[in-house]
């Protein structure tokens, strides 16, 4: 993994994240849009996180994004203001090289300096590899909800897993 390097979000990540996000809209549960969105719609979502302050990272390959985490309120509601989500998505092709778990440390480290206390996981049940990177990393399983979610003709169970920041 010597050739990835890890930094901030800039502008003109956009086309790629939105690319490598489309992948998991239109071919995996891993998300439950249903509808990839544009390089706007994305722009405007991860614009609003920089104007909170919340951290987006970005994962290279010698140049090239392979992948990007963020996180966010977890609701919008202000008593929720101190505990966040996070999200990891990778290109198909960097999936299993290490790269999810490197960015979540540095999404916990930016999380703590943003003034995040907690930080919540939302994944697809099935997903065994995210909820044992989250594991790995000290998050615990506090619940499940049963066929939450309807993608792919067919009912999904998420778990949510916590831990502190």
């Amino acid at each position: 993994m010597s050739a990835i390097s890890f930094r901030k979000f800039t502008w003109s990540d956009v086309p790629a994240i939105t690319t490598i996000y489309g992948h998991y809209v239109k071919e995996t549960v891993i998300t439950f849009e249903t509808e990839a969105p544009s390089e706007a719609a994305m722009a405007e979502r991860f614009g609003r996180m920089l104007d909170l302050g919340h951290p987006v990272l970005i994962a290279e390959d010698e140049g090239k994004v392979v992948g990007y985490a963020y996180a966010s309120f977890y609701r919008p509601r202000a008593a929720y203001r101190f505990t966040c989500e996070d999200s990891i998505y990778l290109a198909p092709d960097a999936v299993g090289r290490g790269i999810g778990g490197v960015l979540l440390v540095r999404l916990l480290e930016e999380c703590k300096l943003a003034g995040f206390r907690q930080m919540l996981a939302v994944i697809t049940a099935e997903r065994a590899n995210s909820i044992r990177l989250h594991e790995r990393h000290g998050f615990r399983m506090i619940g499940k909800y049963e066929a939450l979610g309807f993608k792919f003709d067919r009912w999904l169970d998420i778990v949510h897993m916590q831990r502190a920041v």
